[in-house]
């Protein structure tokens, strides 16, 4: 299971934010829970060595090495291309951590850009296709890369043809809950392998009653649909 702090809501309360995201990094961790660091990170290869310190590494310094925030994987935005994800990429590996490329997200205006043909298939095809090629050198001994996509559960239309892009790589499948997506159209992201997908909700689950009950619903739920899709039969 797995943790996916929104880096914005601990960076606006500034440097008391960072250190509270950091007590909570530990904690999830000390508890075996991966930690997904939801930042969507993409900049200038110079910007995104500096943004892969932050996220795994450490940063030298004339007092000695400072220390990252020690995550275990992170959103990142491939739109400025390849070399764009290239220290990402470096940084995460020499972690033994993982990322996750914006492929097809969740919000309504995702439509606007990812979808447009570029030129003969929509965007987030070819965006597909890029995390598919760069993931190849990333395989793990599960068969599965260390290379993910973050994929909507919102427009579960895309996850057939996404997953068959990008056979390997994990899914990060936001939108469950309250953006209305829901956990029974999800097999496809299942297809070859139990863990090729990780389901998140956030203010379905914060917002309930019962936040551990309604985790554990969702767990099972997911678990039931990634069963379906693994024996059809």
């Amino acid at each position: 299971m797995a943790v996916k702090p929104q880096l914005a809501c601990f960076e606006r309360l500034g440097a008391p934010g960072w250190a509270a995201l950091t007590r909570v990094v530990a904690a999830a961790q000390k508890m075996g829970l991966l930690v997904v660091a939801d930042g969507k990170r993409g900049d200038v290869p110079v910007s995104a060595s500096a943004y892969a310190q932050a996220l795994f590494g450490s940063t030298p310094s004339p007092f000695g090495e400072i220390a990252g925030l020690g995550a275990d994987a992170a959103t990142v935005n491939g739109m400025l291309g390849r070399d764009s994800l290239s220290p990402l990429i470096e940084g995460a590996a020499g972690a033994g951590a993982g990322l996750f490329v914006l492929v097809r997200t969740s919000n309504p205006g995702a439509s606007d850009l990812l979808d447009q043909p570029a030129p003969d298939a929509p965007f987030h095809e070819r965006l597909a296709e890029m995390v598919s090629h760069l993931g190849a050198g990333l395989m793990g001994d599960s068969g599965l890369s260390g290379l993910g996509a973050v994929v909507g559960a919102t427009e579960p239309s895309h996850i057939a043809r996404l997953r068959q892009l990008m056979p390997t790589s994990p899914f990060l499948l936001p939108g469950v809950g309250a953006q209305g997506g829901s956990a029974a159209d999800l097999g496809p992201a299942f297809k070859g392998h139990p863990a090729s997908a990780i389901v998140t909700a956030s203010r379905s689950i914060a917002g309930a009653a019962d936040p551990a009950e309604a985790a554990e619903q969702l767990r099972e739920e997911v678990w039931e649909v990634a069963c379906r899709a693994l024996d059809p039969g």
